[in-house]
């Protein structure tokens, strides 16, 4: 037997199917005895609205597309946790891209995205280009940037303050009584997460009267094995240091892993601090003490406006600076 259609429901209720698309669109224009008979055929028949159907009436598809670098970390997992939970809530589904390092995938993505229709994106935690931007232009979609911000356009976005927050992380370790500190930095060209949280790093130094030392400085390009040859490299030619403040958990475990292969204790002989709190933080031993960004309610929040910016048409939503905190745990101690 076939599932009843729009024109069942219009000759069990005695109205046009124009009417009953009314009725379930909430539109103006019958009165409230005409929508009790329709509600009640659509119960009696069970009728179900066609998603693609009531997609021709509002010119919406319900997906949004979401951009990543890496699909498969877990800073990755928990911000889309957030997206799809809000989502999943207002009735949208989201189609997730792996743009790849250095977006190498990004352009190809989006024109998948615009293949499918989608009515919105989330742009996750790279450098928003004038080539993408035209991409997303062309396609008339909202877009709202997560973990990344563009001072070139006015787009909406969410994030916590980079250089805020690697100042705190860097401060703390100086109110631990430590002086030479060192940082596994990301990428120096990344004006998004790579200069701010070295700037803060290096503010924090100057405020406290030390002096910075560019040998104290690798880059590990947010990745554990780039961690891994920044420690070696900060081991083998960097001034001697008592801490070290990593920009991101996963750099942070990289280094963790080489100062141990050197016989290192921590934090007996090395204090180290990162910058995320992942679950591996709270797992790996000893549990690392870090910076939190909220990634999830990154995620939820990031959603949220999208799907506002959705449903409203042009109405414009702001940005979000979020609060980040520092989490105490078991990789820093204070400098006797």
């Amino acid at each position: 037997m076939n599932p009843p259609t729009i024109k069942d429901v219009a000759k069990a209720a005695d109205v046009s199917v124009a009417t009953v698309s009314r009725v379930l669109h909430n539109l103006a224009g019958y009165s409230n005895m005409t929508k009790q008979k329709v509600m009640r055929a659509v119960e009696e028949l069970g009728y179900q609205p066609n998603a693609i159907a009531r997609g021709l009436v509002n010119k919406r598809t319900q997906t949004i597309g979401v951009l990543f670098p890496d699909v498969s970390s877990s800073f990755s997992s928990d911000i889309l946790h957030g997206i799809e939970e809000i989502a999943q809530e207002k009735g949208f589904s989201v189609i997730v891209c792996n743009t790849a390092e250095e977006g190498k995938r990004t352009m190809k993505y989006l024109q998948v995205l615009r293949e499918k229709q989608v009515d919105g994106i989330v742009f996750t935690s790279e450098v928003l280009k004038d080539e993408y931007y035209q991409a997303i232009k062309e396609m008339r979609v909202p877009v709202i940037l997560v973990n990344t911000m563009t001072p070139k356009y006015m787009i909406p976005y969410v994030k916590v303050d980079d250089r805020q927050a690697a100042y705190h992380a860097t401060d703390y370790l100086i109110q631990k009584g430590h002086r030479e500190i060192a940082m596994i930095s990301g990428t120096l060209k990344d004006q998004i997460a790579g200069f701010p949280r070295l700037d803060g790093y290096r503010q924090a130094l100057a405020d406290n009267g030390i002096e910075y030392t560019e040998s104290r400085v690798a880059y590990g390009d947010f990745v554990l094995e780039g961690s891994r040859k920044a420690m070696k490299k900060l081991l083998a030619e960097a001034p001697p240091f008592t801490a070290l403040f990593a920009a991101s958990d996963e750099m942070a475990i990289g280094a963790m892993s080489v100062a141990m292969e050197h016989g290192l204790k921590i934090p007996d002989d090395l204090s180290i601090i990162g910058y995320d709190d992942l679950k591996l933080a709270r797992m790996i031993y000893p549990p690392l003490t870090t910076i939190h960004q909220p990634l999830t309610m990154m995620g939820r929040m990031a959603s949220e406006k999208l799907i506002t910016l959705i449903e409203e048409g042009s109405t414009q939503v702001s940005s979000s600076i979020v609060s980040h905190h520092l989490v105490e745990r078991q990789t820093v101690r204070s400098k006797p």
